[in-house]
């Protein structure tokens, strides 16, 4: 396992999240440390997303898990705002409706599956059909293995057809989750972020992790590893994956499609055309 501006697991690599510190902020001691950087990497940003939606030959999908309020939302509206958002989607995904559970689990991911020239940022993923399912004893310790095959056979098809997957997992310490759930109690403007539902998952905090470090040892290859974000701070999350975006996309080499030559030909009946509404 490396270590480069944060956690990377790559194939063959196991990790025990209790060994990554969910406050750990790298070579920043605060905010105002990171500012530049974070200047620099959002103009980095800011050319090259253009370039990738122009061409049009590869799209790119940004996979985010993580336990309740470990700041999925909050980190893809930070980082991907900076773009154009005709050029990137996202969606988040919660319980299966009915007509999701009639195919099979890839199946509701598939359809969401970025557009060449799109970024598309996953809140949530198929990877909920590993984790969720199997906390609550859905699917056995064999069906999620096997699920685990095919998710790393599903992410190499895409792969192969043009799409570039990036998987990020925000950790965050137990301590930060409850409170961050107090806060949204706490504060009546924050009462909707408050789900029941979030309590009842907390009391299983321990094999959820457990679960993540098996689908990390599992789901982790050399082109689609695992980036394990420390979360606590929310100015470094947003910072470590703004790093994590740019590098992608400056690994993908993209750049504006060829000029049209022919396209000269009608540059001169437009001159003229502006030259007598400039007479008018």
């Amino acid at each position: 396992m490396s270590k480069h501006k944060n956690w990377v697991l790559a194939a063959g690599d196991s990790i025990h999240l209790k060994e990554i510190d969910p406050k750990d902020t790298g070579k920043y001691k605060n905010k105002a440390d990171a500012e530049q950087e974070k200047i620099e990497l959002s103009a980095v940003f800011e050319d090259l997303q253009p370039k990738l939606f122009a061409s049009k030959k590869h799209a790119v999908l940004f996979v985010f898990q993580g336990m309740d309020c470990s700041g999925k939302d909050g980190v893809i509206n930070k980082v991907f705002s900076i773009s154009n958002p005709a050029g990137v989607n996202t969606y988040s995904f919660k319980a299966p409706t009915q007509e999701e559970l009639s195919h099979d689990y890839l199946w509701r991911a598939h359809q969401h599956v970025p557009s060449y020239g799109y970024i598309a940022t996953f809140n949530r993923s198929y990877y909920e059909d590993v984790l969720i399912t199997r906390v609550h004893g859905q699917v056995s310790d064999e069906q999620a293995h096997a699920r685990f095959r095919q998710i790393n056979d599903f992410e190499r098809m895409l792969e192969e057809n043009g799409v570039r997957i990036v998987k990020i997992f925000l950790h965050i310490s137990k301590r930060f989750q409850l409170e961050k759930l107090i806060d949204r109690i706490e504060k009546p403007h924050k009462n909707w972020k408050f789900d029941e539902s979030d309590l009842h998952e907390r009391q299983y905090w321990d094999q959820y992790q457990a679960y993540y470090e098996d689908l990390f040892k599992h789901c982790a290859t050399e082109k689609h590893p695992w980036h394990i974000v420390p979360a606590d701070h929310r100015w470094y999350r947003d910072l470590a994956v703004l790093q994590i975006v740019t590098e992608t996309l400056e690994e993908m080499g993209l750049s504006y499609p060829d000029p049209i030559p022919a396209l000269q030909d009608h540059l001169p009946d437009m001159y003229a055309e502006l030259e007598k509404m400039k007479k008018k």
